[in-house]
């Protein structure tokens, strides 16, 4: 298989909060959300260990308005993308790096919301959204 990668990940989590829209200079939507997911692990003494990951999803396009108005604060989703980490330079001239989840499937798992799913043609993502989230302000998202 040389030459052959793959770049896939699938999440269930629970949305942080609200997600936020914007658009970008050529009028493409752009929502941003965090998601949690969490992991039970025992430690050497049998004690139940609790972890949380916090991951950063992006959405664009017709998958980003429909976040935007369906998605709410602690809803259950399915989310399936590719991951990307982009580098900006905070308030003070320090390189940050951060890890986002671009997402171009989405299933809403929550009860009484349906299990809806949502997986408009985002294949295509333009390279000009990914550069534009990156000169945003010093904010990842």
């Amino acid at each position: 298989m040389a030459g052959k990668s793959l770049n896939k990940v699938l999440l269930i989590g629970n949305l942080g909060k609200d997600p936020e829209l914007r658009y970008s200079a050529n009028g493409l939507a752009i929502a941003s959300f965090s998601i949690a997911t969490n992991e039970s692990t025992k430690d050497s003494d049998g004690n139940i260990q609790e972890r949380t990951e916090w991951h950063n999803i992006i959405t664009f396009g017709k998958l980003a308005e429909i976040s935007n108005q369906y998605l709410k604060k602690g809803q259950k989703v399915y989310i399936e993308g590719s991951i990307r980490t982009r580098s900006y330079d905070d308030k003070n001239g320090i390189k940050r790096y951060v890890t986002e989840i671009f997402a171009n499937d989405l299933i809403m798992l929550s009860p009484g919301k349906g299990l809806e799913e949502i997986s408009p043609d985002t294949n295509n993502i333009p390279k000009e959204s990914a550069q534009e989230t990156s000169q945003d302000d010093d904010l990842p998202f």
